[in-house]
């Protein structure tokens, strides 16, 4: 990232108000045309700019082969004939709906719905295909199935509901359909592919709010100040995400800072919201220099989440290596170690290709500071974060980025103060800049893709109690609450022993 933000930022009369971008209504449910002026006008220069012949070409050719795939697995079971004109019409019919979407496809918008649940039934039918082969367990399970995987996906537990219900329904009417005479056996493509249709299309229909809202493409990251821009280089991130980083940057890399913090002066955060000079003592410490304390954390998981979040830790999170949450109490009381990366001496002449374009790098100490939690006992990542200040309109802002395959997702947060010297960092506000936002990166052009997750939010609530440092951590998704996180932070001993987590 372009230097800690925090140095990048302190004054912010240095901001050009204009260029301003359209961070996150705390109502989140606005339409694109109640967008911040200035992020939309950023993404109407830059669909002009957007590569035209091999990006979209490109789209379309991986949409054929998707379509092609697709049109196998559905008529596999009618011989090999027909599996070549499936594979064919597939290519040509999903190659042509994407570019058919593409040619549509307006500034500062996503392909359209249609498109995107042709997409989505077609990338279930080979699942479908693969678990006929595994047995042929019929069509009312391979719908269930597939219905429960699609709803998953779409995070609010509504959805999660109504997926497996959807693809059970339209399983059971396959089944009813071939019983009837209507039809013949019913593969598992079709029935997989079916219940993915149908659940998008009934879930498009009784949710109306999006929950990935486009605010710029293909900008600047200038233009995106809420946004941390770094993403992974790889496909895995893991412990070794920032040491990986400053070879990209061509900066200095040093593992397992003494004493630093995840923020490198609290005054950066000084706004109408937050006055730093209340600030318990105990509390600016913790933030200024972290790796003085230990924490001790009890995870409070709601019951209804638990499934949800162990379908995605098993497929996404510890494959990535990334934002993997102990489940219990149990599993925390193993030991967490916790430790902060940095990456020094960035020099934006010399920076690699993987560096941001349009990024101050110069004139901070420390351009980078890394988060790095970890599993005591297996060493297998638990987050790694990129923690920055910025400010923005004369006020500070924390953000913290997750790095990810290409991609980013940030926490931009909003500093208030406690009557207690206590410290609250939210993303829930009126104001256009905190939030949570996924970003696709395209580091050898450094532009950005930036959409807002509309749904999540977080609060982070540290204060001191009895002389206690102590903090809880609580999220929701689309208003339900899902998750707290309950921090001791106590003084490491002379001799370490850290078993942190992040607070």
């Amino acid at each position: 990232m372009a230097k800690d933000r925090e140095a990048r930022e302190r004054d912010p009369g240095e901001r050009d108000p204009g260029k301003r971008g359209p961070g996150r209504r705390a109502a989140g449910r606005r339409a694109a045309g109640n967008r911040a002026a200035g992020n939309r006008a950023a993404g109407n220069r830059a669909a002009g700019n957007r590569a035209a012949g091999p990006g979209r070409a490109q789209q379309i050719g991986v949409a054929g082969a998707i379509g092609a795939l697709a049109g196998a697995a559905l008529t596999a079971h009618r011989g090999r004939t027909a599996i070549a004109a499936g594979a064919l019409a597939g290519a040509a019919g999903l190659g042509g709906a994407e570019a058919v979407a593409r040619a549509t496809q307006r500034p500062g918008e996503i392909p359209a719905l249609w498109s995107r649940i042709v997409m989505s039934g077609a990338l279930a039918a080979p699942l479908g295909w693969a678990a006929d082969r595994v047995g042929g367990i019929g069509p009312v399970p391979v719908a269930t199935a597939a219905g429960a995987a699609a709803g998953a996906l779409g995070l609010r537990p509504q959805k999660v509901a109504l997926g497996p219900a959807v693809g059970a329904a339209i399983g059971l009417g396959l089944a009813w359909a071939r019983r009837a005479g209507w039809c013949g056996r019913v593969p598992g493509a079709v029935a997989a592919a079916a219940a993915v249709v149908g659940y998008r299309t009934v879930s498009a229909l009784v949710f109306r709010d999006p929950q990935l809202s486009l605010l710029a493409e293909r900008v600047e990251p200038a233009s995106v100040p809420f946004v941390v821009p770094l993403a992974s280089q790889g496909r895995y991130v893991g412990t070794g995400y920032v040491r990986s980083l400053a070879g990209v940057l061509g900066g200095t890399y040093t593992a397992d800072v003494a004493d630093i913090g995840i923020v490198a002066d609290l005054d950066e955060l000084a706004g109408p919201s937050f006055d730093p000079a209340g600030t318990d003592p105990l509390v600016r410490e913790f933030y200024e220099h972290t790796t003085r304390f230990a924490l001790d954390i009890v995870p409070e998981w709601r019951l209804w989440v638990r499934p949800g979040y162990l379908l995605y830790r098993t497929l996404l999170a510890r494959p990535l290596g990334q934002a993997n949450v102990p489940m219990s109490q149990r599993e925390a009381q193993r030991g967490v170690r916790s430790r902060i990366d940095t990456i020094t001496g960035i020099d934006a002449a010399t920076a690699g290709d993987g560096a941001p374009a349009g990024r101050a790098w110069a004139g901070g100490p420390v351009a980078v500071r890394g988060w790095i939690r970890s599993a005591a006992d297996t060493g297998e990542p638990i987050y790694v974060g990129i923690y920055t200040t910025y400010r923005h309109a004369g006020r500070g802002y924390v953000s913290v980025g997750f790095p990810l395959p290409q991609a980013s997702f940030t926490a931009t947060l909003l500093p208030q103060g406690r009557p207690d010297g206590g410290l609250v960092l939210d993303s829930r506000s009126e104001l256009d800049q905190p939030g949570h936002y996924l970003t696709y990166i395209d580091a050898p052009a450094g532009e950005l893709t930036t959409a807002a997750v509309r749904g999540f939010a977080e609060r982070l609530d540290v204060y001191v109690e009895a002389g206690q440092l102590r903090a809880e951590h609580a999220f929701w998704v689309f208003g339900l609450p899902f998750l707290v996180l309950h921090y001791r932070m106590h003084r490491k001993p002379p001799t370490g022993g850290d078993r942190g987590y992040e607070a």
